[in-house]
């Protein structure tokens, strides 16, 4: 509950205090949003200008952009089911990839309305009992009903959700063993307000599949933020429940970190809010995910790109350039997905920890070391 009453507390300042505060440089009492950077050049550090800058994934995967190429050039889908094919099923490369290729479809879609997508339309034509094709047509609808539609309550966003739940069921009849297809309701559940007992039946299906996967735990974490009207209490007991029940090397201790950011007040007063106890224990639990977990754990990059956000936040500038050094060139991932430009989004923080890191010392030889 600490995160609570904290948060709170920060909420209800900020609408009594707002009207009245204006920026200053310096020390005080300021409000902490990103501004101007100093004239520091982050492609001294080979970082990826921004127009290069890959919005689709969070980090590198080589074989799914290549995939994913072929089939936006081609509008054929066989290469998309075989890659889905040979990708093993309990792991967190499947989920990112069935994302990766409803995303593909959704933004086709949204970019030639009525014709984007037509591989995957196709793909499920033509090849109904496939597994891959199913699970990324459940995850396409979801994102259609997020992205596309009115919005929480709408009845077209409704709809969706109930076509979405539908796909989950038969995906999860093709491959009963993979938590992909739970996974995807999850969403489902966050927008159609399951009950309770409905939703930890379904969560049960989850952790009876992959009891360490991030992705769901992601996922879980958005049902009980939306479930709670966006009240910090619930969200922070099972964030901190996965985090503590974490084995070494799991990024499950960073889920606390993705807790906060859910309930980040729109307007931060204080530098301090950074520095505070609450935040500060996250982003350390954080930071020890990132510095114990494998270097190939493909939820990686998800938490380094949250935690440059919080460092650059919180004026840790070197902290935040050793993130960018793993991350840079993918922009995949939150916070900068929640952006409606996410490289810009990405490439604003990028500038000042470059600055930030410059006015204290740094440069791109002592970054190096």
């Amino acid at each position: 509950m600490e995160i609570l009453w904290f948060l709170i507390a920060v909420g209800m300042l900020a609408a009594v205090l707002v009207p009245y505060l204006r920026r200053r440089g310096g020390g005080g009492i300021r409000l902490v949003s990103p501004g101007a950077p100093d004239a520091a050049d982050p492609a001294d550090y080979g970082f990826v200008r921004q127009e290069e800058l890959d919005v689709r994934v969070p980090g590198p995967d080589r074989d799914l952009m290549d995939v994913l190429d072929v089939v936006q050039a081609t509008q054929e889908w066989k290469a998309a089911s075989q890659l889905l094919a040979g990708t093993p099923e309990a792991g967190e490369v499947r989920w990112q990839r069935i994302q990766a290729f409803a995303g593909a479809a959704s933004l086709e879609l949204a970019q030639r309305p009525g014709a984007g997508g037509s591989w995957l339309r196709s793909w499920r034509l033509a090849a109904p009992e496939d597994a891959g094709g199913a699970q990324v047509h459940a995850e396409f609808l979801v994102q259609q009903a997020w992205r596309a539609s009115g919005g929480v309550g709408a009845e077209d966003h409704r709809i969706i959700l109930e076509e979405a739940r539908t796909a989950c069921a038969e995906a999860a009849r093709l491959a009963p063993a993979d938590p992909v297809p739970y996974i995807t309701e999850l969403a489902v559940a966050r927008g159609l307000a399951y009950p309770e007992a409905e939703f930890d039946a379904l969560w049960a299906k989850v952790i009876d599949r992959a009891p360490q996967h991030m992705g769901a735990h992601l996922a879980a974490l958005h049902y009980w933020c939306e479930k709670w009207h966006g009240s910090p209490a619930q969200a922070d007991a099972f964030t901190h429940a996965a985090a503590a029940r974490a084995p070494r090397g799991s990024l499950l201790a960073a889920l606390p970190l993705f807790g906060v950011f859910e309930h980040l007040p729109e307007i931060t007063l204080v530098q301090d809010f950074y520095g505070s106890a609450v935040v500060s224990r996250a982003m350390e639990g954080a930071l020890y995910a990132v510095h114990s977990a494998r270097p190939d754990d493909p939820m990686l990059a998800h938490v380094r790109h949250l935690l440059v956000l919080f460092l650059v936040r919180g004026e840790r500038w070197a902290e935040a350039m050793d993130q960018l050094r793993h991350v840079d060139g993918y922009v995949g991932a939150l916070p900068w997905s929640h952006s409606a430009d996410p490289a810009a989004e990405y490439a604003l923080y990028r500038a000042l920890a470059v600055a930030g890191y410059e006015a204290n010392g740094g440069s791109p030889a002592t970054l190096a070391h």
